[in-house]
């Protein structure tokens, strides 16, 4: 339960309590249960607010899910792209994706990926609400593969350091059970649904590996907005 905890304290603003406990291996199993969490609380809100503003309601459900998380991963995803795009070393787009000022490359970025979200969320009709409970499950699992497949870019300390000091455990992965179970409710929606999040996954990875050779903690961020969005508006297919 205080791993649990410490994952939505990690990844949320949710009032929960405090806990001194600080396992980052123990907390990795719940991230995807995190973004169940969230979830419940996002499907629960749509209903409301598609019956207030009926389809204007959706993007209220991508401001909800900005607030519950603090912006994290959208702050990553801001300065992700501001580090990785143009012709720089690497040591460059990791000074670059340090910096707190957002530049025309992140605002832009923020802008489709939510822009995006929004349409995906917009475009949901059947299993509506069974989409918006696992995705973004999915989309926090998908963080879990950026700390096993690749080193992290800043050794001498960072926000996700901590997940990096062992080795991921296969049992980390046992919280992606959960959402990958409850997919099958949707029929060959949800045969659709993971199909893509392995490959989306597999290709920001691949991008990574090549741009940067590593992964920090804002670009596990990106990667968890970029996830989520694409499988919002590829579920609405």
């Amino acid at each position: 339960m205080k791993n649990l905890i410490s994952a939505i304290q990690f990844l949320t603003i949710l009032p929960v309590g405090k806990t001194e406990t600080f396992d980052p291996e123990g907390m990795l199993v719940f991230f995807p249960i995190v973004g169940m969490m969230l979830g419940l609380m996002l499907s629960g809100a749509d209903l409301i607010f598609s019956r207030l503003w009926h389809e204007s309601g959706s993007v209220l459900d991508v401001v909800l899910l900005a607030v519950l998380t603090g912006a994290l991963h959208i702050d990553g995803l801001a300065d992700t792209a501001d580090g990785l795009y143009g012709n720089r070393t690497r040591e460059r787009r990791l000074e670059i994706m340090k910096d707190s000022r957002i530049g025309a490359m992140g605002l832009v970025a923020v802008v489709c990926v939510l822009a995006v979200k929004w349409g995906g969320i917009l475009s949901l009709n059947e299993h509506r609400q069974l989409l918006l409970i696992i995705i973004p499950a999915y989309s926090r699992a998908g963080m879990l593969l950026g700390f096993r497949f690749l080193e992290y870019g800043r050794p001498e300390g960072g926000t996700a350091h901590a997940f990096f000091g062992t080795g991921i455990k296969l049992s980390a992965y046992a919280g992606l059970l959960i959402p990958v179970t409850i997919s099958f409710f949707a029929g060959w929606r949800g045969l659709w649904l993971n199909a893509v999040f392995i490959g989306t996954a597999a290709v920001i990875l691949l991008f990574y590996k090549k741009r940067m050779g590593c992964i920090t903690g804002d670009m596990l961020g990106a990667m968890c907005e970029v996830t989520e969005s694409l499988l919002f508006l590829m579920a609405g297919i």
